[in-house]
């Protein structure tokens, strides 16, 4: 006879065990599906959270200017960066702020003109002080790499209470030496938390005389050189710090500059992903044995007790494999329904479980403070063929193993001592 069509008959006989063995089986395929949901899981919400959060870089050296700054944001690493370029401007039709204590008695007379402090940026996000949280946009929008040609700009909330400004208005920006003149149109007001000094202080160190602009807007109305006072990058992970030192160092020659990693959010926001993906792939690796273990002990019994079986099947000139092919083949059959039933389990538990270990990112921090960068994309567990897949191998592999390990006995017997050995 046929061992396939044996063990389809083996397996009808024993019901009960059979109904033992796939409950076992689901219980397995359906851990390893979840380690292999949560790796999956953790590996896109990782991605994602290195593409909001990541790393930002931090180069200052003097002599920078913004054309190196952007060559080394074209890097393929950099996810998004800014050069910061200050200069000096002045009002036109507007009053700036002014300090409110009296000036000194023999202070010396601001050579630079200008009492705005207007700093040209690409990406108004990237700026420390707006990344984190700390300096919020009240009003409208932030300086973005679309604004490059336009003429607008991000003002302090004193500023625009002091004039009557708001989102949408035009003001105008004398360049330090007033020759030039730009007009600008408001797109953003933000809050800078720095409270006014209560000494007298120049007007353009006052946080409310703060503007940003365009790089371009920037230049045209700057009196001095290009020369950026800092760029800032992001990149993906902390790992990748040393590449964009290297290429640092290749554009900037070897001149020394300062280079300052803040990995802080990265490490308070993607480090817990990467450790449940860990514990999800050290799940897949543990269950796999112990699975494999427990179906082993399992064949074992059931080997010791059909011992009487297997002898008359080896005195009717049976062969040898075909014994362990049979019980080969009546574990596998457990373990194939086992995974369809685990798939549906997934589908239906995955995503309350995957919340449970890696939280959702969409609810409202109980902190005051606020989450730096961007909010992370909502944890998503799918179920999909090639996971299905990969747990149908392993289920199957598992079926072997136990199987064949010890069947290994078997080949070492004969018929007569199996018969004779029958308790």
């Amino acid at each position: 006879m046929n061992f396939v069509k044996r063990a389809g008959m083996s397996l009808g006989a024993r019901k009960s065990k059979t109904a033992a063995l796939l409950a076992i089986f689901i219980v397995i395929c359906t851990l390893l599906l979840g380690g292999f949901l949560l790796q999956a899981a953790a590996a896109r919400q990782e991605a994602d959270a290195q593409r909001t959060t990541g790393v930002d870089v931090t180069v200052k050296q003097k002599g920078l200017t913004s054309a190196l700054a952007d060559r080394l944001g074209t890097s393929d690493i950099v996810n998004r960066y800014t050069p910061l370029l200050p200069v000096r401007a002045a009002g036109h039709g507007f009053r700036p702020l002014a300090s409110h204590a009296s000036k000194p008695d023999g202070e010396a007379r601001d050579k630079d003109q200008g009492p705005l402090a207007v700093n040209g940026v690409r990406d108004s996000g990237m700026l420390l002080p707006f990344s984190y949280g700390s300096t919020k946009i009240m009003a409208g929008r932030g300086i973005t790499p679309e604004d490059t040609d336009q003429r607008v700009a991000l003002i302090e909330q004193r500023l625009a209470d002091e004039n009557n400004l708001e989102v949408g208005a035009t003001v105008q920006v004398r360049s330090g030496d007033g020759k030039r003149t730009a007009p600008l149109t408001i797109v953003g007001v933000f809050k800078d938390p720095t409270h006014d000094p209560t000494g007298w202080t120049p007007p353009h160190e006052l946080p409310g005389n703060t503007l940003y602009v365009p790089m371009g807007t920037a230049q045209e109305l700057g009196t001095g050189s290009a020369t950026v006072s800092e760029a800032v990058y992001r990149i993906g992970s902390p790992d990748q710090a040393e590449q964009l030192h290297a290429a640092a160092e290749r554009l900037l020659g070897a001149v020394s500059f300062d280079f300052r990693v803040n990995d802080k959010a990265y490490n308070d926001q993607i480090r817990p992903i990467q450790q449940v993906g860990t514990f999800a792939g050290l799940t897949v690796w543990v269950i796999a044995l112990g699975g494999a273990l427990i179906l082993g002990l399992i064949v074992t019994l059931q080997i010791r007790e059909r011992r009487a079986e297997l002898g008359v099947l080896l005195a009717m000139g049976e062969k040898k494999w075909k014994l362990i092919g049979q019980h080969a083949v009546e574990v596998a059959a457990a373990a194939l329904p086992a995974v369809a039933l685990a798939a549906l389990a997934g589908q239906l538990v995955g995503q309350p479980v995957g919340d449970a270990l890696l939280g959702r990112h969409d609810d409202k921090p109980t902190s005051a403070a606020p989450a730096p960068h961007g909010e992370i994309a909502p944890l998503t567990v799918r179920v999909e063929p090639a996971t299905v897949v990969d747990v149908a191998v392993i289920g199957l592999g598992i079926s072997l193993v136990s199987t064949v390990v010890p069947g290994i006995g078997i080949l070492r017997l004969h018929p007569r001592s199996l018969l004779i050995d029958i308790e």
